[in-house]
């Protein structure tokens, strides 16, 4: 479990270190100081910042340099999602005093331009390139055989390599929901959904989180007939009523039919039209409905990816879960073996996966001399539908839950000049503070570029700088992130020493009459 790291390592007095060393003796040289496994955001960090230290690391990958977010994941739906953005602003230039344009959609052309936005950030990932970093990197199947040897397997070709530490880096994989008649659909996925070429004309997407959403509108924009299903009882079940509502709103104006409170029962042939056609029965409110389909994406979550590599051979464990356990220093029950990214959680984003990789890297390498705990204070994430969702912090919601006392400070951009001339008055930002200072508990923002424009709350609540160094920070007119300071200037309105004030109209009266 994530918790305290009790040093078990083998030293005199330490019984799991005797009992490793008689079931796994210990060589007395070893070929690698860190062998790391996945070549993802984690695996990828951690071997960047091990070669830093000039450590000799192998790098071990079976599938695509970059992992799921170059390849399936962060890079391409966010080419897809601009794509169906312009899309939209092509249908909707009348707003901004040009004539609407119907958008010549060529959806093979669409992805082939997904494909080469991967191929452009690809060599910042690639084999070559940690190459020359002094990296080893081994493309082949990676298995533990002891706490100090992975076998690696490529192509049948196996070597075995000792090392003195070991970084865990797989990742995470799609899940696909236990549905009856589910596999039989072709289902797709975030990670298979890449490999389209065809524009679904009617498209089921079960899931409301973040890759659901986000997926959604971008395939409504580009002209599918998009129904989106979510179990429970709205969108983006982790951010504030009023941030989903938003998100909600704007998907339903791309002509999204947003069924939520609906449960997946079964998938079943139509019966009719063309061969393979398929429907979808749900449950909502306990009435069942049928929702025809010609391709289904599931966007459920998402699922560590811990099989096959050796795991339950040395007894490493899962938390609740399926995350490996790990202290909060990373570390396993093996004091050389630490896990990062998606397979270590809390979190599943990228960001994340490279900030927990310099603990990784650092324990691992020179643990020796003292270990960190991974610093998870201030952790901020957005949603990229349009308008974006970003937060970092509690939001209003889990402080109501938890009884954090708070102040609600809401700026509409509405009221922002620059959200004004770009039409993108959609949104808000609701800053929580502790009450009666300007100490920042939590930022949401919903508006356009708001995963930008939270970037200098995350500053703040890292730097332990609150709202009045906001308001006396300069910020450039007109941008969005003058909406920072806008917040923080409603803040002090509602903090305003009412006392002085009082005072000083006194003061100036007397000075009109004097």
């Amino acid at each position: 479990m994530k918790g305290s790291d009790t040093r078990v390592d083998g030293e005199p007095g330490a019984r799991h270190g005797r009992d490793c060393a008689v079931r796994w003796p210990r060589p007395k040289t070893f070929d690698r100081n860190l062998v790391v496994i996945g070549a993802g955001a984690a695996g990828l960090a951690t071997s960047f910042i091990a070669a830093t230290l000039k450590a000799k690391v192998t790098l071990v990958e079976s599938g695509k340099m970059g992992g799921d977010c170059l390849n399936y994941g962060c890079v391409p739906s966010k080419a897809l999602l601009r794509t169906a953005k312009l899309a939209k602003q092509m249908r909707g230039a009348a707003a901004y005093g040009l004539g609407a344009a119907a958008p010549q959609i060529d959806f093979a052309e669409v992805m082939a331009r997904v494909h080469r936005v991967i191929d452009t950030i690809a060599p910042h990932d690639s084999t070559e390139s940690f190459a020359a970093l002094g990296v080893e990197v081994l493309r082949g199947h990676a298995r533990l055989l002891s706490p100090w040897r992975v076998e690696v397997d490529s192509a049948g070709a196996k070597r075995t390599i000792s090392t003195r530490s070991i970084v865990i880096a797989t990742g995470s994989r799609p899940q696909i929901p236990k549905v009856p008649g589910l596999d039989a659909s072709d289902c797709l996925t975030s990670d298979n959904v890449w490999a389209l070429t065809a524009l679904p004309r009617r498209l089921l997407v079960l899931g409301g989180g973040p890759i659901g959403c986000e997926l959604t509108q971008a395939f409504a924009r580009l002209g599918s007939i998009v129904t989106q299903v979510e179990a429970g009882p709205r969108l983006l079940p982790r951010e504030d009523d009023d941030a989903a509502a938003l998100v909600t709103e704007a998907l339903r104006a791309d002509g999204v039919t947003v069924l939520t409170g609906h449960e997946a029962i079964r998938c079943e042939p139509t019966g009719e039209g063309e061969l393979g056609a398929r429907r979808l029965i749900v449950k909502g409110a306990g009435q069942e409905r049928a929702i025809d389909f010609d391709a289904i994406l599931c966007a459920v979550g998402r699922a560590p990816r811990t099989e096959g590599f050796g795991l339950d051979e040395l007894g490493i464990e899962l938390d609740d879960d399926k995350t490996v356990a790990a202290a909060a220093t990373l570390r396993t029950r093996f004091p050389n073996i630490f896990v990062c990214g998606d397979v270590a959680g809390p979190y599943q984003f990228t960001h994340v996966a490279s900030h927990q990789a310099w603990y990784a890297a650092v324990n691992a390498l020179l643990g020796t001399f003292g270990r960190f705990e991974v610093d998870y204070s201030v952790v901020p994430w957005a949603t990229f539908t349009d308008p974006e969702v970003a937060r970092a912090g509690l939001s209003e919601r889990e402080a109501k839950d938890k009884g954090v006392p708070y102040e609600l400070t809401r700026f509409e951009l509405a009221e922002l000049d620059r959200a004004v001339t770009d039409e993108a008055g959609r949104g808000f930002i609701k800053v929580l503070t502790v009450p009666g200072r300007d100490r920042i508990l939590g930022v949401t923002i919903v508006g356009q570029h708001a995963g930008d424009v939270i970037a200098e709350f995350v500053l703040a609540m890292k730097q332990g700088l609150g709202l009045k160094k906001i308001l006396d920070t300069i910020h450039i007119y007109p941008t969005l992130a003058e909406a920072n300071h806008s917040v923080a200037v409603a803040w002090r309105l509602e903090h305003a020493p009412q006392r002085v004030l009082a005072g000083l109209e006194r003061f100036f009266s007397w000075r009109r009459s004097a």
